[in-house]
């Protein structure tokens, strides 16, 4: 009688784990919250909460040091099937899956992109569990051997499946800004953060079909799949069907800030137990 399994009534995070290190833990937690607060479910669990969670499913897996961790919050359980709902105990679900490395000699050569419309509603910036859509495009491009389906909604590219799209046109880096039409990848503003950090043009505006398919390089982001080149979208390629110097710096600077965070990550974990002792 859970109504994330009979509605899709709840939201969900994606947490990358590197060497046991949990990668953005504040701006996982704080989308979190956004999605609980966009369909009225109370957050469980404290922030110190959730990370001794996440650190207790994490110690389970002595072998897989790299981990992402899937975490779900549903509305919970009522007493029978009905659209409306009282007041009910969110239901909890974790689980832990190794991240593959993203090597960047392996990537040189890029991937390949279908691009579709986008039909999905109009409040993609919830992270919610309710992921028929995306599930059928991301279905899609696996059939045809393909690494991603690229939304397009009224001529306008939106994002991925389950991915941000980043373009390249002329040594400045485009990406759809934050609106309902996208959702807010927490990897999406690490690579900007990146990128101005290299002090590299970043301009979130939107961009059509056109500038997709003419791009000197084309991208997509997610936690789990960091950064990866679309070399070939539609069977056509892009540019010159190989990875980009734009997306080679982006891609070193992006594990420069993962291994900060490996060094930076147990001092902010004594800080939080201190304070939740506090």
């Amino acid at each position: 009688m859970d109504r994330g399994f009979l509605f899709g009534d709840g939201v969900y995070e994606v947490f990358p784990t590197y060497n046991k290190n949990i990668f953005g833990l504040d701006s996982h937690l704080n989308r979190l919250q956004d999605g609980l607060d966009a369909i009225n479910i109370k957050n469980p669990h404290s922030k110190s909460e959730w990370i001794n969670l996440i650190n207790k499913l994490l110690s389970f897996d002595t072998v897989n040091t790299n981990q992402a961790i899937y975490l779900q919050v549903s509305r919970g359980c009522d007493k029978d099937r009905k659209h409306t709902h009282g007041d009910l105990k969110p239901t909890v679900y974790l689980q832990s899956t190794s991240i593959l490395p993203r090597i960047k000699d392996n990537l040189l050569k890029g991937k390949s992109a279908i691009s579709r419309d986008d039909i999905r509603w109009s409040q993609c910036n919830t992270k919610a569990t309710s992921l028929l859509a995306n599930i059928m495009y991301a279905q899609e491009a696996k059939e045809n051997n393909a690494e991603e389906a690229i939304l397009c909604r009224d001529g306008i590219v939106t994002e991925g499946s389950s991915s941000n799209v980043f373009i390249v046109k002329n040594n400045c880096i485009f990406t759809h800004p934050k609106s309902p039409n996208i959702l807010p990848g927490i990897t999406r503003e690490i690579v900007i953060d990146c990128a101005k950090n290299l002090n590299l043009k970043v301009k979130e505006v939107t961009f059509n079909k056109n500038a997709l398919m003419s791009a000197d390089e084309v991208w997509i982001t997610s936690s789990t799949r960091e950064i990866l080149p679309i070399t070939l979208i539609d069977n056509l390629k892009i540019n010159t069907g190989n990875a980009g110097p734009l997306w080679s710096i982006i891609y070193d600077s992006y594990q420069d800030s993962k291994n900060a965070n490996r060094s930076n990550s147990g001092r902010v974990f004594e800080k939080i137990k201190s304070t939740a002792k506090n």
